[in-house]
């Protein structure tokens, strides 16, 4: 009996002794790895919360845009320029400026694509029941080689005449007529109407569609 209660003490005391090593180990251990989740809830709750607000800039900024074509209409020129700017900023373009006005060299926006390449864009705030010319493409085109620009955009209220859309075809140039304003202004990038330039505009439907709407 003594000696069972011997072993016993024994183990006993070597257990005391086992856990009084390793337990600050083991406390270490326990601390570092609650540290470890605690940072990688935080990093992960940050990340969805930046992630939401992101989103919800987006949205706000989408809704902040959208203005009716008949509001657009009742814009001045400046104040169109101002929305085609500001629409520029939405899709991520940087470095961009309105420069319309006398002397503005053909021009009425300038800045960055997302990409990095330079964009100078005309605005023609004009009636519906307007056309516009080659030659004020040919004027936009010159504006492109005065500011050295990679891309250049003619932005309207209006539709492009047949030669004024094949001349922006053969030039690179991209058209955004008033159906694709409409587009654009509702969220669509900037950048994704190039692969819609030249179309929309073209075939019987819609021409009666577009008399019948405004007069001609």
């Amino acid at each position: 009996m003594k000696s069972a209660a011997a072993v016993g003490g024994l183990t006993l005391l070597l257990l005391v002794v086992f856990w009084s090593v390793v337990w600050p180990y083991v406390t270490g251990a326990l601390l570092v790895g609650g540290v470890a989740a605690t940072g990688w809830w935080l990093w992960r709750t940050d990340r969805l919360v930046r992630g939401r607000d992101r989103l919800w800039r987006q949205e706000e900024a989408v809704r902040a845009g959208r203005r009716t074509l008949a509001e657009v209409d009742a814009m001045t020129g400046t104040e169109f320029e101002d929305l085609v700017a500001s629409l520029c900023r939405r899709d991520g373009c940087t470095d961009v400026r309105r420069v319309g006005g006398a002397n503005d060299n053909g021009a009425d926006v300038v800045g960055r694509l997302p990409d990095g390449r330079s964009v100078v864009i005309q605005c023609k705030r004009y009636a519906p029941t307007s056309t516009i010319a080659s030659r004020e493409l040919r004027d936009l085109l010159g504006a492109k080689v005065h500011f050295g620009a990679d891309l250049a955009v003619f932005v309207t209220t209006t539709r492009f005449s047949r030669p004024s859309e094949r001349f922006a075809l053969q030039h690179g140039i991209l058209a955004v007529h008033r159906d694709h304003l409409g587009l654009w202004n509702n969220g669509a990038s900037l950048l994704s109407l190039s692969e819609v330039n030249g179309r929309g505009q073209g075939d019987s439907r819609h021409r009666a569609r577009w008399k019948q709407a405004y007069g001609k």
